[in-house]
């Protein structure tokens, strides 16, 4: 059966946002050299609603390695093969894999030698693995655990309505322990109720818990996992409901240090307005999803939640009138600060 875990043996929290269209101004870059920078002017619609991201990887994902007793020693295939934790699994002897229930088949019921194509951080790689005949089950293991699926609840930063593409997280879905970007074969964006929120204290953060619902029915297929964001194509039979006014996107030209708001969802599905400061704007950032800091300055939100937590990422900021970016990352030591990545990097990301 598909979707199950198989012994032959990431919750990511994220948020999302939405985008629209209009002119061209041009502004006048601060750099030495005095360039024209051309800026397309869009006009977004503002997330900020709690959304549930399920994706399915390409291959199988290794998440687990472990040891198999045979009838007279102790053995671990797979790690004896290098396979490690996090690796993703392509194809067993030369046929592509994408289910956990696909792996069992193809080792079969005897200890022929495989040949096993495994990617790495962007590398791929063959190596060879001989599944061992576990002594309690008399069955060929390969001595990994592997899984196909991944989900966790974020925070929607904008709807495109001319390119009908929705935007969300700010950041990539990653690998838990290598911190590998995961390449998506599938994935679906859906509705999610938001039933409790834990508060982050320092050195651990908080974290909004929801549930999935109308999964049948998703408001987006997700067609792009990046570093500056997961980006989705609308579905025209579930929409999500946006009644946000459209506003401008920022360049990051724009944007200075100072007050601001976020939406984001912390009951059920309310989205609800807390206001920040931008502490500092890194125009010249070479760090993902780390262009501005922020301060949680909003009493309501420092009370219930202590400040940012897992599941707003994606959160849309915005400043004077305009979508400035959105929510990325919390400080482990002290919830009131983070980072946010600018909505014109996001944007940029979008494309397929």
């Amino acid at each position: 059966m598909k979707g199950k875990f198989i012994k032959v043996l990431l919750l990511f929290c994220f948020t999302i946002c939405f985008i629209a269209a209009a002119g061209t101004v041009i502004n006048i870059s601060e750099d030495s050299k005095h360039t024209m920078e051309v800026v397309s002017e869009k006009t977004l619609i503002p997330g900020g609603q709690s959304i549930g991201i399920k994706m399915d990887v390409k291959g199988v994902l290794v998440v687990g390695l472990e040891e198999i007793e045979t009838i007279d020693k102790i053995v671990s295939p797979g790690a004896e093969a290098g396979i490690q934790i996090g690796d993703t699994i392509i194809s067993i002897d030369g046929k592509d894999v994408n289910y956990a229930d696909e792996v069992s088949s193809l080792v079969g019921t005897s200890n022929k030698k495989l040949k096993v194509e495994i990617l790495r951080k962007d590398e791929s790689f063959t190596t060879e693995i001989t599944p061992a005949k576990d002594y309690a089950s008399g069955q060929y293991k390969l001595g990994i655990w592997v899984k196909e699926k991944i989900a966790g609840i974020g925070t929607l930063t904008y709807y495109d309505p001319d390119k009908n593409i929705y935007g969300s997280l700010g950041h990539g879905i990653y690998e838990r322990k290598t911190r590998h970007l995961l390449d998506v074969r599938e994935g679906y964006l859906l509705k999610t109720s938001v039933n409790s929120v834990i508060e982050g204290i320092d050195g651990k953060p908080g974290e909004i818990r929801g549930i999935f619902y109308q999964q049948d029915s998703p408001i987006g297929n997700v067609y792009k996992n990046s570093v500056n964001g997961v980006f989705s194509y609308g579905n025209v039979d579930n929409v999500i409901n946006i009644e946000e006014t459209p506003l401008v996107a920022a360049s990051k030209n724009q944007i200075k240090t100072g007050k601001a708001y976020i939406l984001s969802t912390l009951h059920e599905d309310d989205v609800e307005k807390f206001e920040i400061e931008i502490t500092k704007v890194n125009k010249y950032n070479k760090v993902n999803s780390k262009d501005l800091e922020i301060k949680v300055t909003d009493k309501k939100l420092l009370e219930y939640s202590g400040g940012i937590v897992q599941g707003m990422s994606g959160s849309p900021i915005i400043q004077e009138g305009k979508i400035v970016g959105a929510v990325t990352h919390v400080l482990v030591n002290d919830p009131t600060r983070g980072y946010g990545i600018f909505i014109e990097n996001m944007l940029n990301a979008s494309k397929g």
